[in-house]
């Protein structure tokens, strides 16, 4: 990797290897070649103004060359993340954030790519063949926004603390000195969500570390507020696009 931080001039794809301890961050920043950010090992979430993604290793993201983002280890995370040049791959148009998928070839391909004696021509052709087996996944990226609000924020805090509480908005207007009708508004207005859709969010989102632990379904699902597995696994494939067993494959 050159000294600015970006691929070697010399390959088209060139493997960053980074190993990050729970809470490592890499403030909003940029690189001038595409990424694929993916973890060898643990979980590695990722934002930007189009949305936030908590990837385990069955799944990276695509982030376009030029495109701000930060990057945190949500556990302690091998990241190992291939850097594309845009010239190398004008068939790839993605022009947003895109999740794909890591099955055993692409793992296999960027764990070969991370070597540096590789010859040329065998360079070329495991980078063809990488960039070929790049399958986009339909996964809707999971986050909220806080209200900024004091009444409005003091509820989106303590159900972030206790996503499982249940309590409508007119419960917690005796609690914040407001309305119920006027919390409503408050989620809509600062936060471009309904408040129902607003908790759902915030649910999935606190889910995904329990189901990255491996903790049964039943119990992720009581403790983030629903009644059973079923209607948790329901509530995830709508709001997410893919069953929890698909975003976290059980591994052996």
């Amino acid at each position: 990797m050159s000294p600015d931080g970006q691929p070697a001039a010399a390959a088209a794809i060139f493997v960053g290897h980074f190993t990050m301890p729970r809470g490592t961050t890499f403030t909003t920043h940029w690189h001038t070649f595409h990424q694929l950010a993916w973890s060898a090992k643990g979980l590695l979430r990722l934002r930007s103004e189009q949305g936030a993604w908590l990837l385990p290793p069955s799944l990276a993201l695509w982030i376009p060359a030029g495109l701000p983002h930060t990057t945190e280890a949500a556990g302690d995370t091998v990241m190992r993340s291939p850097y594309v040049d845009p010239a190398s791959c004008p068939h790839i148009d993605w022009t947003e954030p895109t999740v794909v998928s890591v099955g055993p070839l692409l793992q296999a391909l960027i764990d070969h790519l991370v070597r540096t004696d590789l010859a040329p021509e065998a360079r070329s052709r495991a980078e063809a063949v990488l960039l070929d087996v790049l399958h986009p996944v339909p996964v809707t990226s999971v986050s909220v926004t806080e209200p900024r609000d004091p009444r409005a924020r003091t509820v989106a805090r303590a159900l972030a603390a206790d996503p499982a509480d249940g309590r409508p908005l007119s419960a917690w207007g005796a609690e914040v000195g407001a309305s119920g009708r006027t919390l409503a508004r408050l989620f809509v207005t600062e936060t471009g969500l309904a408040f129902g859709q607003w908790r759902e969010q915030l649910r999935m989102q606190a889910a995904m570390p329990f189901l990255a632990e491996g903790l049964p379904l039943e119990s992720v699902a009581r403790r983030v507020g629903y009644a059973s597995a079923s209607s948790f696994v329901a509530a995830f494939r709508r709001i997410v696009g893919l069953t929890p067993r698909q975003y976290f494959p059980v591994r052996d």
